[in-house]
């Protein structure tokens, strides 16, 4: 995969004219969480995500690596607007996120998620066809009731399912095809950007290379910015113009993802790089 252009004054940060301005920016974002431990008045708390500055641009995969509990799912939600930070900025194309009215409408339409089940992300009572045609209505998308008809259909077809598959429920497909239809159902407003919080670990490992080449195709077809997150070193590299690495809540080293590979300066990258010794060889 080719590396887009970077700036000399931030290695990790492209400079392609398309990408100039981030759809969405973290500057020095804390998110801290009470827990039901401690006393009434002095709840123990977990710093979910701490110090946290980054971005993200269309046309551009960022992945971001972590074990399990280190604030990936936290940072998503911190950029789609479902959580608030405790401190720290958020920016939506450049103007600092308000999250109410026209904005959070914009925001919606132009940052959408795949989550990690689709079993669970999709309505189990509501066909394909509907779960599709909901966003757009909902959004007042298209002309008329034929336009966000044609819509869907087009969606179907982009995600590489048949027409056939709008008249079911999630429950008649498989895995693989219901993540289609969660892919499907995220570009359907033409998102500048897609959040994928571990879109492939539920689904088998023989289905896992279509959806991350699925993936990869609508990006390269759209100009699509994604957020590639996974704990699977393996998977991120695969689909990653940039890597975060994650510990702890904080962002511990970043940089494109061949110099990340081959430069590693953080003992706990190192670490992951070793225990994929497919990776580092060739």
């Amino acid at each position: 995969m080719t590396t887009p252009a970077t700036n000399p004054n931030n290695p990790s940060t492209p400079t392609n004219a398309a990408v100039d301005v981030p759809v969405v920016e973290l500057r020095g974002v804390n998110v801290i969480h009470k827990t039901r431990t401690g006393s009434l008045f002095k709840p123990d708390t977990v710093h979910a995500n701490r110090d946290i500055n980054f971005t993200a641009y269309r046309d551009d995969v960022h992945g971001i690596v972590g074990e399990s509990g280190c604030g990936k799912s936290t940072l998503a939600r911190v950029m789609v607007g479902l959580q608030k930070p405790t401190s720290g900025e958020v920016f939506f194309k450049g103007a600092p996120l308000k999250n109410r009215g026209a904005q959070r409408k914009a925001l919606g339409e132009a940052v959408s998620v795949v989550f990690q089940d689709p079993a669970t992300s999709l309505n189990p009572r509501m066909s394909v066809h509907d779960q599709l045609l909901d966003p757009l209505k909902v959004h007042g998308w298209g002309e008329n009731a034929e336009a966000r008809e044609r819509r869907v259909r087009e969606l179907i077809s982009l995600v590489g399912l048949p027409q056939s598959a709008l008249q079911v429920l999630p429950r008649e497909i498989s895995g693989g095809q219901r993540q289609r239809v969660a892919i499907a159902r995220a570009l359907t407003l033409g998102p500048d950007l897609i959040i994928a919080d571990e879109p492939t670990s539920a689904l088998d490992v023989s289905v896992r290379a279509q959806v991350l080449n699925l993936l990869l195709d609508l990006k390269k077809e759209f100009g699509l910015g994604l957020v590639f997150i996974s704990h699977d070193i393996n998977t991120v590299r695969y689909v990653s113009d940039r890597i975060s690495v994650m510990l702890k809540g904080e962002i511990i080293e970043e940089k494109p993802t061949e110099e990340l590979f081959t430069h590693a300066e953080q003992d706990y990258t190192r670490t992951l790089l070793a225990a994929t010794p497919s990776l580092l060889e060739g």
